[in-house]
């Protein structure tokens, strides 16, 4: 996966990049939403878990003048502006294993991240780390 740090291509806004597995995988979901052609995969970050910041993702079919929306695989992707800088160039795997199946997100910006890898920092903001 190469990395697609803020670019500008024919007026998409990149911020994520998925790979082929989470693309599919995405897409699968989708298809058990009620109204999946209108919904968008919302990509974000709110502060808390032991590093600072967690990440969320979710479906919503609700786009504001806040976000920012790229298109990846076909999946219409909203990150709102607040959480924009914290996930530049974020990528996004799914794993298979025998213990069942999961997202693995791998962030540039992140300087520091907890065991389970699914709070973070970066070099400019802490975010509001809790007690873990």
């Amino acid at each position: 996966m190469g990395s697609n740090l803020y670019q500008e291509n024919k007026e998409e806004f990149r911020v994520i990049e998925l790979s082929d597995r989470a693309g599919h995988k995405i897409k699968e979901m989708l298809q058990e939403e009620e109204n999946p052609e209108k919904q968008y995969l919302r990509v974000g970050v709110q502060g808390g878990g032991c590093s600072g910041f967690t990440y969320s993702l979710g479906f919503d079919e609700n786009k504001t003048d806040n976000d920012h929306e790229v298109n990846n695989h076909g999946i219409r992707i909203l990150v709102d502006k607040d959480s924009a800088d914290l996930i530049n160039g974020l990528q996004i795997d799914y794993k298979e294993s025998m213990m069942g199946g999961g997202f693995i997100l791998h962030n540039p910006n992140a300087v520091a991240t907890c065991g389970c890898g699914t709070s973070f920092r970066t070099a400019t903001k802490e975010g509001t780390p809790e007690k873990c």
